[in-house]
C-alpha cells in the first residue's frame, strides 16, 4: 500500500492537531483526494516522520492529528555542498531534484561570467522560492526527512567567501590528475563546483582555484551541466557515501 508523504512547515507534535498549509491541502486533498480518516505521513525537515490522520477536510482547509513519530536516518555520511552555475528553467529544476534524491546536503546557486540566466532582485526571490519547493518535493518522493539548504542566488565571488570551512573543494576538469578513485577520503565533507551551460570562464576558474578548489577528473568526455554534477555526485556517494549498499 502506497504511503503518502507531505511537507508541512510548522511544528508537529504527537497527539496534537495541526492545520495543514495551503500547499499541503492542495497536494493531499485536491490532487490525491484524501478524505477524513485517511492516513498520511507529515514531515517538517527536522529528521522525523510523523504518522498522521486527517480529522477534518473541506474544500479549502484540512486538519490532521499526529498519531506517532519516528526518527528517519536516511542522510548520507558524506556531506556534499553543490555550487551550481545557474542553468536555464527546467535544467535547474532537474539538477535540484536529482541531486536531492542523491543526498546532496546544500545547494549554492551562483551566477558567473558565462551564465545565460540573469536575475534581478525580484526574479531571484521568486526563483529561490521555486527552487526550494522543487527540493521539498524531491524529499517527499525520496523519503528524506531533512531538507537540503538552498542559499539565495548570488555571484560566484560572493558565494566563494561564504562556503563551509574544512570541506575539500573540487571542480571538474578532464585534464586534472586527481580522479574519484584516487582522491583522498574527505574528513569534513565535499564542496563540488559545477559551471553553467557555458562552463567556467578563465576568470571563474582562477577564482575557484584561489579559493582552494582543485581539479577533479570524472572522465574524458565533456558533460552538460545537468549531467556533470549528477555523475560526480553519484560516483562520490558510491565511494564515500551510502550508494554502495
Amino acid at each position: 500500500m502506497r504511503v503518502i508523504r507531505a511537507f508541512v512547515d510548522r511544528p508537529l507534535v504527537t497527539g496534537q492537531p495541526v492545520e495543514l498549509p495551503d500547499d499541503a491541502v492542495a497536494h493531499l486533498v485536491r490532487v490525491l483526494r484524501l478524505r477524513e480518516g485517511d492516513a498520511c505521513v507529515l514531515f517538517n525537515g527536522d529528521g522525523v516522520d510523523h504518522d498522521a490522520r486527517l480529522v477534518r477536510v473541506d474544500k479549502r482547509s484540512a486538519v490532521a492529528e499526529i498519531t506517532g513519530s519516528r526518527a528517519i536516518h536516511l542522510e548520507s555520511p558524506l556531506s556534499i555542498t553543490l555550487v551550481q552555475g545557474i542553468a536555464r528553467g527546467e535544467k535547474m529544476d532537474w539538477i535540484l531534484q536529482k541531486a536531492s534524491e542523491l543526498g546532496v546536503a546544500a545547494f549554492v546557486p551562483v551566477s558567473s561570467d558565462r551564465s545565460e540566466v540573469k536575475l534581478d532582485a525580484e526574479r531571484a526571490a521568486k526563483r529561490l522560492a521555486h527552487w526550494r519547493s522543487v527540493v521539498v518535493s524531491a524529499c517527499e518522493q525520496s523519503w528524506r526527512s531533512t531538507i537540503p539548504r538552498v542559499t539565495p542566488p548570488r555571484s560566484l565571488a560572493a558565494a566563494l567567501a561564504d562556503l563551509p570551512t574544512g570541506a575539500s573543494r573540487w571542480l571538474l576538469d578532464p585534464d586534472a590528475d586527481a580522479g574519484i578513485a584516487t582522491m583522498p577520503s574527505p574528513s569534513a565533507g565535499i564542496v563540488l563546483a559545477i559551471g553553467p551551460e557555458g562552463g567556467w570562464s578563465a576568470n571563474d576558474r582562477a577564482a575557484l582555484i584561489a579559493a582552494g578548489f582543485s581539479g577533479l577528473r570524472l572522465g574524458p568526455r565533456i558533460l552538460r551541466t545537468e549531467t556533470a554534477g549528477m555523475a560526480a555526485i553519484a560516483a562520490l556517494q558510491a565511494r564515500f557515501g551510502d550508494l554502495a549498499g
